[in-house]
């Protein structure tokens, strides 16, 4: 009979004490408004939460399910309204694109694309780790970014082993590095661009849309219009920073491309597989962007929902699930008994407690408007006094983009986002100048392997030091974080129609 040996870490076990002490305190201490006694309450939710979700003292997901609990205890919102927040638009949204994501993966078809994209750019090693963050970036913005680093790893990794046997490995150590750095850094870029690349975008529009019920909805265009741009800037920026800056890379190494090209020959032929998750991809990303009206300089292009007043009704999260139930419905050639694209045990693939912590956090923001805590906050704000615009998005992406390195970038969304929406109608400013900033920047931790899925990926390759990481990140992680806030600042107004001197009805609580 064997005995299983406990695993939790130091961190964990006083996060496990620490947390319901400083609730404790928080629960004894801060009562600022006797008449709304929730406002203290739910600030005690907050620090269990937080304590909680920092040192992972429970999984992320069982963490997530405190609201459930303790808002009716505490008696901050009923249990119906709170189990609402788990199962909502958005996270549909994110199941019919996972769903999707494991068609693409099952059937291989990541890989033909990245070895495609890797071939075409070229042989020299500086150009060969661009051809490693173009695949990277363009996977991640439709399939996990944990994912894509994944798949790109071993890629990487037989790459690296090739040259190391032609070279040695103390000529190519530089290459190794900025490589795998590589990977790990676009696929977060990559994340960026669509709503649906990274959790913490998703996570971003549910609480706008619980925070601010009367606000416009960002289409999957507008979102895609500005984050493309992003995208594209910080991949050329990061590449010319890790191969031109902090890697020295020797120009005389040249990769035998027959690797690749051999690569891509074990792959065979598309099957028919291949071909329609392709076409139902493409078809979702195109019904995605241009479901609604789309304005560029002045012209805009008319969405697709006008024409039926039926598709009026339609959003990103039905046409995923739709897509997704495609692949449900369409047979396989290759399965001999006529079994789908994809099958039931694909559910099982299904990230259940990357679901439960999108729940948990739009729970959280739900409480911060239903307790009143979203209102104290605005007054407290209020009283530091107005600053320039500038200074104030600034200042709040500094905050998010310190704090993502230590704690995952999800909940430091869960966490700050509304506390800045707060910050924002305090000043009378457009919250979405914000709140959209700091919600992208949270996925700029380049420093350490916790800060997010694809940097612990790379590192548990063993190839890399946290120096390495260290050393590498930092510079891309300020230039990517200037980058953000001055693309959003200018592309937001644009695509979002928003006027930086106006503060909107919506906005006001």
């Amino acid at each position: 009979m064997s005995t299983q040996v406990s695993t939790r870490s130091r961190s964990q076990n006083i996060g496990l004490i620490l947390g319901p002490v400083l609730a404790l305190l928080v629960l004894i201490f801060f009562n600022p408004d006797p008449s709304r006694p929730e406002i203290g309450r739910m600030a005690v939710v907050v620090v269990l939460m937080a304590t909680w979700w920092v040192t992972e003292a429970l999984p992320l997901g069982a963490t997530s399910l405190l609201p459930m609990v303790m808002f009716p205890l505490l008696g901050i919102a009923p249990g119906r309204e709170i189990a609402g927040s788990y199962m909502n638009s958005i996270i549909f949204l994110f199941i019919g694109g996972f769903l999707i994501a494991l068609a693409i993966e099952r059937w291989n078809l990541h890989r033909r694309i990245a070895l495609n994209i890797i071939y075409f750019v070229g042989k020299k090693t500086d150009f060969l780790i661009l051809g490693f963050m173009i695949a990277g970036a363009f996977l991640s913005m439709w399939i996990s970014n944990m994912a894509t680093a994944v798949m790109m790893l071993p890629i990487g990794l037989a790459i690296i082993k090739q040259m190391e046997e032609e070279f040695g490995k103390e000529r190519v150590h530089d290459m190794t590095i900025a490589l795998l750095l590589a990977i790990a850094f676009s696929c977060s870029i990559g994340g960026v661009a669509t709503p649906v690349g990274t959790p913490t975008n998703l996570a971003f529009l549910r609480i706008m849309e619980e925070t601010f019920p009367n606000a416009p909805v960002i289409s999957f265009g507008q979102w895609f219009m500005m984050g493309l741009p992003l995208t594209l800037v910080l991949v050329g920026v990061s590449w010319f920073i890790l191969t031109k800056v902090v890697c020295r890379l020797d120009q005389s190494l040249v990769l035998d491309r027959a690797l690749i090209r051999q690569e891509i020959k074990d792959l065979g032929k598309p099957s028919y597989e291949e071909k329609l998750i392709l076409v139902v991809w493409v078809a979702t990303a195109a019904l995605w962007i241009f479901r609604g009206d789309l304005t560029l300089f002045g012209f805009t292009l008319p969405g697709w929902k006008n024409l039926w007043s039926g598709f009026s009704l339609v959003d990103d999260s039905t046409i995923a699930v739709f897509m997704a139930l495609l692949l449900f419905i369409i047979p396989s050639q290759k399965n001999s008994k006529g079994k789908a694209i994809l099958e039931v045990g694909s559910f099982r693939d299904l990230p259940w407690q990357a679901i439960l912590l999108f729940g948990g956090g739009f729970a959280l923001a739900n409480g911060f408007s239903a307790s009143g805590l979203i209102e104290y906050l605005a007054m407290q704000f209020g009283k530091i006094g107005v600053m320039p615009l500038l200074l104030t998005i600034i200042l709040a992406c500094i905050v998010v983009t310190l704090v993502t390195e230590l704690v995952s970038n999800i909940a430091t969304v869960q966490m700050f986002v509304p506390v800045l929406a707060a910050w924002a109608v305090a000043q009378e400013i457009n919250p979405l100048l914000l709140m959209l900033p700091a919600a992208i920047v949270s996925s700029m931790a380049f420093m350490m392997p916790v800060a997010t899925p694809p940097n612990a990926v790379i590192f548990g390759s063993e190839r890399l030091h946290v120096f390495d990481m260290v050393k590498c990140g930092f510079p891309v992680k300020i230039a990517a974080v200037i980058i953000t806030i001055t693309i959003m600042i200018l592309l937001m107004p644009l695509f979002l129609e928003i006027d930086t001197n106006a503060f909107p009805g919506w906005a006001v609580q």
